[in-house]
């Protein structure tokens, strides 16, 4: 199946394409019930697998591992994996492309931050020389065949900002990322100098960013926008909820039959969706 030539559609067609940042398969799981795309967060990922901050702890097999698992249960769905700096390397940074590629992701996001890395929305971040980035980049845009590449800049200078989004725009890559971009007036300057080079914005809850709806974001002209964190920090506030409401009630569970109530036959049920034979063959899923 051509995955990322069918996210490059989404992202050329009019108004902005929604990525729901995922963490394991059960929020994917249930993310993928009501968006058509995932965004394969690395911060989520780290929190849930490694139980540690968004800081460059992640290794590549593990990533790759996860997106296997996603594309098996999500057959239809645009997948976009966040893979940092590539994992430092230039050549570790194309075979993770690759392998990416061969089990089904739609496209990666490649940041030119250098180590010690950090959320695109924290204090202290450090970016590479452009020119050392631009030649990492330009080696993943020659690995990959279908992939969708999302170049993106973590630099928090504002003439950096602007100097290396037109540079990002003047490359290969399929679209252009400022992560931790502070307002709707830097939104359109940098749009202005990306020319039309499509245009990624990262939302996250507590972040940098303005909070913009798809509809504000389509008219800055922003054809992408990822949401990182909506299903961690949910899961974060209800397991919170539901443990400090069973130690209050001595370990009374609560009452089933109230509206919205998860047991064990609506949790299976959901999760019997992913077992591959459920799904129609690779073949008929092709579009185009």
């Amino acid at each position: 199946m051509p995955y990322g030539n069918a996210l490059r559609e989404d992202v050329r067609s009019p108004g902005t394409t929604p990525l729901i940042g995922i963490y394991d398969m059960y929020s994917a799981s249930i993310a993928a019930q009501h968006y058509s795309g995932l965004f394969v967060s690395g911060f989520g990922f780290a929190a849930s697998y490694y139980g540690l901050p968004d800081m460059g702890f992640i290794a590549w097999p593990d990533m790759v591992a996860f997106v296997e698992r996603l594309r098996l249960a999500f057959p239809t769905h645009h997948l976009l994996v966040d893979i940092d700096d590539g994992y430092v390397d230039p050549e570790v940074a194309c075979h993770v492309v690759q392998h990416l590629e061969r089990i089904g992701a739609s496209g990666v996001v490649l940041e030119d931050q250098k180590r010690p890395r950090r959320c695109g929305h924290a204090d202290g971040k450090q970016v590479l020389p452009l020119e050392e980035y631009l030649e990492k980049l330009q080696l993943v845009l020659e690995s990959r065949r279908d992939l969708v590449v999302v170049a993106r800049t973590d630099a928090t200078e504002e003439a950096d900002v602007l100097r290396r989004a037109q540079a990002l725009a003047e490359t290969d890559a399929d679209v252009v990322l400022v992560d931790g971009v502070r307002s709707v007036e830097w939104i359109r300057r940098v749009r202005n100098v990306i020319g039309d080079k499509p245009l990624l914005f990262n939302q996250i809850a507590g972040g940098k960013s303005p909070r913009l709806s798809l509809s504000e974001l389509a008219e800055l002209g922003c054809q992408v926008a990822i949401y990182s964190t909506p299903c961690l920090f949910a899961a974060h506030s209800a397991i919170d909820t539901a443990l400090s409401e069973l130690k209050a009630s001595d370990g009374r569970l609560p009452e089933f039959s109230v509206p919205g109530s998860i047991g064990v036959r609506a949790s299976t049920g959901l999760l019997e969706k992913n077992i591959s034979r459920h799904h129609p063959s690779a073949s008929r899923l092709v579009s185009g």
